[in-house]
């Protein structure tokens, strides 16, 4: 087996595990949806495709390399059913047979014996699944765009971006009409599609974070696949790109699955707001003690006013009047050190060992006096706080 031929079937192999993660990623957000089963059944074909791909070509099976051109037949129909349902509306019923015949004649064609015709069914292939992508953004640039949601509209703006991107992967994967190519690209063209989706499904702030993150992930996994293509005698420009191919194609898979299962661990354990949420607490201290089973508030101590005696209360509260929630590593709050208020709540943090002061109650002096572990200290967490300190400002005392 040639160095290109390994390439090719990890890369392959590489893409279906991270479409299939994908798949469940997908499923898991919203499982009921019909966009989402007609994604997944499109989605399905492809990780079935560079399946087969990776088996046939790592094991040297003729049969499972014929069978693979059923799935990659299949593509354009499967394009067809997603974009349907992105429109919310059926395809004109010749493109539906088009691509419907196109796919069996193709798939059947080419797993009993046009294969022997190697270019001109390459050649068709390639046009067929083309073709079948330029239909697609052809309904989609035509969308009434009144009927659709703004969001929807931006989504569909970022599907031609992408499909326009992955194009060129695509076309790699046809050796038959460019035979200098290094390796196959076509399942790290899918494997960089499925991660923006599903990174495109947060927020603005989650989007640029995860943008950022998959730019790290793919800087790095290029140079290190670079580097260790010098590990290898007669390196070439070519066996360079096998190299970077590799590394950045198992990087990202490696990256989905993590995000999923750290998604999925997330889920089943439920953070600070969820728990309060689910409580069942009535009054402010109950929802304290409910509070203090999370790791985060497992060392909150709560100080009323007659319990501040020894740091002056009267000074704190005009200290206090206009915050909510006091950081440590923020002291002396926008007063100089020698300040009689800044140096006495640096005293009680101090004394508590805290991180941080959750003002409750202004008059009379209501605190909670607490230390964020340094692994949680983040700001989704200091959200969280602030969040919290609103709950419990308006959950009332016990009677």
């Amino acid at each position: 087996m040639t160095s290109g031929v390994i390439a090719d079937s990890i890369v392959n192999l590489c893409g279906a595990i991270g479409v299939a993660v994908a798949m469940m990623t997908f499923y898991r957000r919203d499982p009921r949806s019909p966009l989402t089963r007609r994604l997944l059944l499109a989605l399905g074909v492809i990780a079935l495709l560079f399946l087969d791909r990776g088996l046939a070509w790592w094991s040297g099976s003729f049969v499972l390399d014929r069978l693979s051109v059923i799935p990659a037949a299949l593509i354009p129909i499967g394009a067809l059913i997603v974009t349907e349902g992105i429109l919310r509306r059926h395809a004109p019923r010749a493109v539906k047979i088009a691509a419907l015949g196109g796919g069996i004649v193709l798939g059947l064609g080419g797993t009993f014996g046009l294969q022997r015709f190697a270019m001109p069914y390459a050649i068709a292939l390639a046009l067929f699944q083309l073709l079948g992508f330029a239909t697609c953004a052809l309904l989609l640039a035509t969308r009434d765009r009144a009927a659709l949601m703004a969001s929807e509209n931006r989504s569909i703006g970022r599907m031609a971006v992408g499909a326009l991107v992955v194009i060129p992967f695509i076309l790699t994967d046809f050796r038959t009409l460019f035979p200098d190519i290094p390796v196959r690209l076509g399942a790290l063209g899918a494997l960089l599609t499925v991660t923006v989706m599903l990174i495109a499904g947060g927020g603005a702030e989650t989007r640029r974070h995860g943008l950022a993150m998959m730019a790290l992930r793919l800087i790095s996994s290029g140079l290190l696949g670079l580097a260790a293509a010098f590990m290898a005698p007669d390196v070439d420009a070519a066996q360079m790109v096998r190299f970077v191919a590799v590394a950045i194609a198992g990087v990202l898979t490696i990256g989905l699955m993590t995000d999923a299962l750290r998604a999925l661990f997330e889920s089943q354990e439920p953070g600070v707001l969820n728990s309060v949420a689910a409580s069942p607490a009535q009054t402010r201290e109950q929802l304290i003690a409910e509070l203090a089973r999370h790791p985060i508030f497992e060392s909150a101590r709560r100080f009323r006013q007659d319990e501040l005696g020894p740091y002056d209360p009267p000074l704190l509260r005009d200290f206090l009047s206009t915050r909510r929630v006091l950081r440590r590593s923020e002291a002396p709050w926008g007063l100089v050190t020698t300040d009689p208020a800044a140096e006495r709540m640096v005293s009680l943090m101090t004394a508590n060992n805290a991180s941080h002061v959750i003002v409750l109650g202004h008059d009379p002096l209501d605190l909670i006096v607490l230390a964020v572990p340094v692994t949680a200290a983040d700001p989704a967490t200091e959200t969280a706080l602030a969040l919290v300190r609103r709950l419990l400002a308006l959950t009332p005392e016990a009677k």
